[in-house]
C-alpha cells in the first residue's frame, strides 16, 4: 500500500527489496514492542486464568500457571499490517504467504480458545489431533494449489525442484508433498513451542535462511543452486514483517515470559514458514534450516511410536527419552530452561548455517 503509494510519487528507492524488508521490519517489529504491553494486560483480563499447564510437562512448568496466552495473535497482526503496507499490493505471492499465515492462524485460534475456555490439565484439551489434521489438510490444499499458481511459465506444474538444475513433476503427489512441507512445519514450531523464549529464537535463523534463498531467487547468478523466480520479490516485506514480529515477541517471551505465543501463533508462524519455502522452492532447505526443530518433532514422534508399540508387543510401554518431546528430555536431566534455549539456539544456528552453505554450493 504506501510502497505503492510512494513509487506513484516518484520514489523509487521502494523498487528495492530491501527497502521493503527494512520497512515492514521497522513497523513490525515497534507495532510489537509498543503495543505488547498494553497486549499482555488486555489479555490477561479476558482469559483470567491465562493458559493451564498440561499434565505432560515437568513439574517445573507449574509456576507458570496464570501467564496469558495467545500472544501469537499480536504477532499475526503485526505481521499483517507491515506487509499489506510495505510489500507491493499486485504481489501474488505476497497474499499466498498471508494467506498461510490467516488460515493456519486461525485453526491455532480456535485450539487455544477451547483450552483456556476449558482451563483442563490434559494435554488434548484443545482440537482433537483428527480434527486440527484435517482442518491443516484442507488449508494444504489451498495453499499449495496457490502456490503452484505462482510459478513461472518455465516450471513444470506441481514440480518439486532439487537446486536450479532438477526438476521432478510429481503430478497429485505434490499435494502430499506439500501436506508434509507445511503441516510438518506447522507441527513443527507448535511443538517447539514448549519453553519461554525458545521459539522465536529457534525461528529467526531460518528465516534468515528464506531471506538469503529469496535473495538468490531473484537475482541471475548469484546462487546457480536456486530456481530464478522474479516474482518472489513480492516477498521481502513479507519476510521482513515476519522478522520484526518474532524478534519483538521474543522481548516479552524471553524468560521469564510475560505472555505465551499460543497454538495461533506458533502454527501461523510453521504454516507461513512451510508455504514460503514453497514459493521459493526451497523446500529440502529450509528443511535442512529447521533441523533443529525437526529433532524436536521427531522426538515426540518417536517417543509416541515406541511406547505403543511397546505397550503392544509387552504389555507395559517403554520410553526412549525421560519425557517428551526433546526439551522436556534435557529438564529432567537437570537442565535449567535457559542453558537448553541456548544451546538449542546454537544447534539452530549451526543448521541454517549447514543450509547456507547447501544454498551456495549444493
Amino acid at each position: 500500500m504506501l510502497t505503492d503509494f510512494f513509487l506513484s510519487r516518484g520514489y523509487s528507492f521502494f523498487a528495492s527489496g530491501w527497502t521493503q524488508f527494512a520497512a515492514a521490519f521497522g513497523l513490525s517489529f515497534l507495532i510489537m514492542f509498543l503495543f505488547g504491553r498494553p497486549f499482555i494486560a488486555a489479555m490477561r483480563r479476558i482469559q483470567g486464568k491465562g493458559q493451564p499447564i498440561s499434565e505432560n510437562v515437568p513439574e517445573a512448568h507449574r509456576k507458570k500457571a496464570g501467564t496469558p496466552t495467545m500472544g501469537g495473535l499480536l504477532v499475526v497482526l503485526a505481521i499483517i499490517i507491515s506487509s499489506v503496507l510495505f510489500m507491493p499490493m499486485n504481489s501474488f505471492v505476497g497474499w499466498v504467504a498471508i494467506l498461510a499465515l490467516v488460515m493456519f492462524g486461525a485453526i491455532g485460534f480456535v485450539d487455544d480458545y477451547k483450552k483456556v475456555a476449558s482451563q483442563s490439565k490434559k494435554a488434548a484439551n484443545g482440537l482433537s489431533p483428527a480434527t486440527r489434521l484435517l482442518l491443516e489438510g484442507i488449508c494444504v490444499v489451498i495453499l499449495a494449489y496457490l502456490v503452484n499458481k505462482t510459478m513461472p511459465p518455465y516450471i513444470p506444474a506441481y514440480s518439486l525442484a532439487i537446486g536450479a538444475g532438477i526438476i521432478l513433476p510429481l503430478g497429485l503427489l505434490y499435494y502430499v508433498f506439500a501436506y508434509f512441507v507445511i503441516c510438518g512445519s506447522a507441527n513443527a514450531t507448535n511443538i517447539t513451542d514448549g519453553l519461554d523464549g525458545m521459539l522465536a529464537k529457534l525461528y529467526m535463523p531460518v528465516l534468515v535462511v528464506l531471506v538469503v534463498a529469496l535473495y538468490g531467487a531473484t537475482r541471475i547468478g548469484f546462487m546457480d543452486t536456486v530456481m530464478f523466480l522474479p516474482g518472489a520479490s513480492g516477498l521481502y516485506g513479507v519476510l521482513g514483517a515476519a522478522f520484526g514480529a518474532v524478534l519483538g515477541f521474543l522481548w516479552y517471551n524471553s524468560k521469564p515470559a510475560s505472555i505465551f505465543m499460543g497454538d495461533v501463533g506458533s502454527l501461523a508462524l510453521g504454516g507461513f514458514m512451510g508455504t514460503v519455502a514453497m514459493l521459493l522452492k526451497s523446500e529440502i532447505i529450509m528443511g535442512v534450516a529447521a533441523g533443529m526443530m525437526v529433532l524436536i518433532l521427531m522426538s515426540s514422534f518417536i517417543q509416541t511410536m515406541f511406547f505403543k508399540i511397546t505397550r503392544k508387543a509387552t504389555g507395559t510401554g517403554r520410553r526412549v527419552f525421560l519425557r517428551a518431546p526433546l526439551h522436556h528430555h534435557f529438564e529432567e536431566l537437570g537442565w535449567s530452561e535457559t542453558k537448553i534455549v541456548e544451546r538449542f539456539f546454537i544447534v539452530s544456528v549451526l543448521f541454517s548455517g549447514l543450509a547456507l552453505v547447501l544454498l551456495k554450493f549444493a
